[in-house]
């Protein structure tokens, strides 16, 4: 394998690496949305049952 075979193989993985972790940075921001809201659907449902 040349120089150059082996910079094109590391820009692909560098590549693929950097976007699988753009989106779990932006998947880890939407379950903490999302277990923020299960929680106070929890606190509604609650709330309601007490009356």
């Amino acid at each position: 394998m040349n120089m150059e075979e082996t910079l094109i193989n590391f820009a692909e993985g560098a590549f693929s690496i950097a976007v699988a972790g753009f989106l779990l940075v932006r998947m880890e921001r939407r379950l903490d949305e999302l277990t923020s809201a299960i929680a106070r659907l929890e606190s509604a449902i609650t709330g309601m049952s007490a009356r």
